[in-house]
């Protein structure tokens, strides 16, 4: 049986992790090592200058005081054994062409990938005001798993997917295989003396066309294979 590590960004008790743990289970058996805080935006941090804590929490799961990057070292290395897919996620919020080098959830994936596991970031990008619904998160997410896992991950490469926010009236999107957006985030700070407070726009980011980020924003689902 395929063995899965799930872990996320968002902390060890986020709705997005119970979400792709129940998703997992449909693909193999699940293990956990996720954060036991949050860590978005944390990137690709890992520590090595202080003693780490890993807590069970119930077969085959744990809880762990280090960053996502730490969680998939440990959980390779030292706490499971033969695991054979990372899957990071499914995080609150999109993941898409800058976000890549910021965001702690795809640096998970791409820490498996150091270590020669192939690996899924997912995420769920989100739409102010509009109630979002994860039991379609996940049955959005399930038919990409399926055609990732058996297509395979090649070497030191990993996947980046990134699901669009629908209404439930929308019918279900289509899936892009695409690049990664080059355009920069938008920058903005609302200065106050000596304290600076951002306050960029994530929807209005600039947009390359055919690339995740306005493919995403114009209700696809997006794969983006990353290279190491």
């Amino acid at each position: 049986m395929t063995k899965i590590l799930v872990t996320n960004d968002d902390g060890w008790d986020a709705v997005g992790l119970a979400a792709l743990k129940t998703l997992a289970a449909e693909f193999g058996e699940v293990h956990v090592l996720a954060p036991r805080e949050p860590h978005s935006y944390a990137g690709h941090r890992v520590t090595t200058h202080e003693p780490l804590t890993l807590i069970e929490t119930g077969p085959r799961e744990f809880t762990f005081s280090g960053t996502p990057a730490d969680c998939v070292r440990a959980a390779v290395t030292s706490v499971f054994e033969d695991i054979d897919w990372v899957f990071a996620g499914i995080n609150h919020g999109g993941n898409l062409g800058a976000d890549l080098y910021t965001s702690a959830t795809v640096a998970a994936a791409r820490e498996a990938a150091y270590l020669g596991k192939p690996s899924v970031a997912l995420s769920q990008y989100i739409k102010r005001a509009l109630p979002l619904d994860w039991s379609r998160s996940r049955e959005l997410a399930k038919p990409v798993l399926a055609r990732l896992l058996a297509q395979g991950c090649p070497a030191k490469g990993y996947w980046n997917v990134n699901l669009p926010h629908l209404s439930a009236a929308e019918p279900d999107p289509s899936v892009m295989f695409c690049e990664p957006c080059k355009q920069p985030l938008p920058l903005r700070y609302r200065v106050q003396g000596e304290h600076f407070h951002y306050e960029g726009d994530y929807q209005s980011r600039p947009a390359d066309p055919g690339a995740d980020v306005a493919l995403c924003f114009g209700g696809a689902i997006t794969v983006s294979l990353i290279a190491l």
